[in-house]
C-alpha cells in the first residue's frame, strides 16, 4: 500500500535527464518546487514549466535542496508514485462494480470518485465529493475538461439513483464549471423507468444550456450482469428507439443552433434499437469514443481501407474473438476477404457476467477458453484484441493470463490493437514484432 500513500515520492528517474544529472533519486520525497507544494504528478507538471527549478525534498529523513537546470523543452525526467485515490461513496443502482461477483482482483472493486483521474484519464465522476479546496485547485490549475456522470438533472431522482450519503445540486455544480469557463463532458446512463422519456428530455435540455463549456453528452444504456440489481431492467428495443428519437431531435436543434450535434447515443443503443449508425462525420472528433460512442462506426469506416496482408504465417489458421454485439459487423466487413484470409471469427457468449453483457471488453479468459476449446486445432494462432487486457499487463478480468490461454489451448496468442490496422498486423507473418 506504500504506493497509494506517496503521490509525491519519486518512483523513477529517467537516465541522463535533468533530474538525474542534478542527483535526484528514486525514493526521494518531493516537497516543494519553486516554493510550490507538490502533492502529485499534476502539481509536478503544473509547476515544472521553468528552466531553473529549486526543489526541496526529503531523503532518508533529511531535508535536501536541489537546483535543476535544463533547456526549455527538455523534460524534467521524474515519474512519481500514484497518488491516493478518492473513493466513491455512492451506491448507484446501476453501478457495474457493485454487480461484480466475488473472487476477482481486488482493484476491480475500487470505485474511484477523483477529479484528478477525470482530468488525466477521462474517468467519470459524480461531483459528489468535491471540497472547496478541490474546486480552488481545479480553478487555479485549469484542470479541465472533466468527465461528469450526470444521469439526470432532477435532484430528487438523482438522489434515488446515486444513493449516496452526500447529495449535491448537480445543476449548481455544473453552473460553477460553466461560470468559471471550465469545460466538461457529460454522460447519462439510461435506466428504463427512471431517467428515460420526459426525464431524458429534461436532462438534455438542461445540459445543452451550458454550451460551449459542455463539450458532449453521451447517452449510454445501463449494463446489467446476472449478479446485479433486480430493481432495474434491461434496455429493450422500444426503449432504445425512444431514446434515439429524443437524441436525434436534440441533435437537429443543436446543429442548427451551435453547429454541433452535442448529444450522442452509444453504439449499444443503435444495436439494441436495430437502427443504422449515423455517418462517422456526425460524431465530430469522437469526444466519448472510450465510452462506446462511435467506436463501431470508426471501425467500419477504417475497414473500407483494409487490405489483406501481402504475407501471413504460412500453413496456419488464425482465430479471433469478439463480443456477440460486434460479431455481425466484423463478420460482414471481412466477408469479401473470406477466401483469401485463413481467419475464423468467433463470437464469445459471456457466461461469466451473463449473456446480456455483449461487449468485447468484458469477456473473460474462461469464456474465451470455453469457446475455443471446441474448435481449436494444432498450430492455430489466436489474435486477441487488446481491449480485453489491462494496460500494464497480459491479464484478463478474471485473472486468466495470456500464458494460461496458450498453455490450456496449446496455441500461440498474438495481442492485437482493436482496429483494422491491428488486425492486419496480427495476420502478417511477423505479427508479433
Amino acid at each position: 500500500m506504500a504506493a497509494v500513500r506517496n503521490g509525491n515520492t519519486v518512483d523513477r528517474v529517467i537516465p541522463e535527464s535533468p533530474a538525474a544529472r542534478a542527483g535526484i533519486r528514486k525514493g526521494d520525497v518531493i516537497l516543494t518546487l519553486n516554493r510550490n507544494r507538490i502533492r502529485d504528478s499534476i502539481d509536478l507538471l503544473f509547476y515544472s514549466d521553468e528552466p531553473v527549478l529549486n526543489i526541496s525534498l526529503r531523503r532518508d529523513g533529511k531535508l535536501r535542496r536541489i537546483r535543476v537546470e535544463r533547456d526549455e523543452a527538455e523534460p524534467l525526467g521524474i515519474e512519481l508514485r500514484p497518488f491516493p485515490i478518492k473513493r466513491c461513496r455512492n451506491r448507484c443502482i446501476f453501478c457495474f462494480v457493485r454487480q461484480l461477483p466475488k473472487g476477482l482482483r481486488k482493484n476491480l472493486y475500487i470505485k474511484d470518485e477523483d477529479y484528478r483521474l477525470s482530468f488525466l484519464y477521462g474517468n467519470y465522476i459524480t461531483l459528489s465529493n468535491l471540497t472547496d479546496a478541490d474546486k480552488k485547485r481545479i480553478l487555479q490549475q485549469r484542470l479541465n475538461p472533466l468527465y461528469i456522470s450526470v444521469h439526470t438533472t432532477n435532484n430528487e431522482l438523482r438522489k434515488r439513483m446515486l444513493r449516496g450519503n452526500t447529495h449535491v445540486d448537480i445543476m449548481k455544480e455544473l453552473r460553477w464549471l460553466y461560470t468559471n469557463r471550465l469545460r466538461f463532458h457529460a454522460q447519462i446512463v439510461l435506466c428504463p423507468g427512471y431517467n428515460d422519456g420526459e426525464e431524458l428530455v429534461r436532462t438534455i435540455s438542461d445540459l445543452q444550456k451550458f454550451y460551449p463549456y459542455i463539450l458532449s453528452i453521451a447517452v449510454v444504456p445501463v449494463g446489467l450482469t446476472k449478479h446485479g440489481n433486480s430493481e432495474l431492467r434491461h434496455v429493450q428495443r422500444k426503449d432504445a428507439r425512444e431514446a434515439l428519437r429524443i437524441i436525434s431531435d436534440f441533435q437537429k436543434r443543436c446543429r442548427k443552433k451551435y453547429g454541433d450535434p452535442l448529444v450522442y447515443g452509444a453504439d449499444e443503443l443503435y444495436i439494441k434499437a436495430e437502427r443504422k449508425f449515423p455517418p462517422l462525420r456526425l460524431y465530430g472528433d469522437l469526444p466519448q469514443i472510450e465510452n462506446g460512442v462511435g467506436m463501431i462506426p470508426l471501425f467500419l469506416s477504417e475497414m473500407k481501407e483494409f487490405r489483406p496482408p501481402a504475407s501471413s504465417t504460412p500453413g496456419r489458421r488464425f482465430l479471433t474473438i469478439t463480443g456477440t454485439s460486434f460479431y455481425p459487423f466484423l463478420k460482414e466487413t471481412l466477408e469479401p476477404y473470406r477466401e483469401m484470409l485463413p481467419l475464423e471469427i468467433l463470437p464469445v457468449e459471456n457466461r461469466f457476467f451473463g449473456t446480456s453483457v455483449t461487449v468485447t471488453g468484458l469477456l473473460t479468459g474462461r469464456d474465451i477458453i470455453y469457446t475455443l476449446s471446441e474448435i481449436r486445432e494444432d498450430g492455430d494462432i489466436l489474435l486477441l484484441p487488446d481491449v480485453l487486457l489491462r494496460e500494464t499487463d497480459s491479464i484478463l478480468l478474471d485473472d486468466v493470463t495470456v500464458r494460461d490461454i496458450e498453455e490450456i489451448l496449446g496455441l500461440e496468442v498474438r495481442i492485437i490493437e482493436s482496429s483494422p490496422a491491428g488486425l492486419k498486423k496480427g495476420l502478417e507473418e511477423n505479427g508479433q514484432d
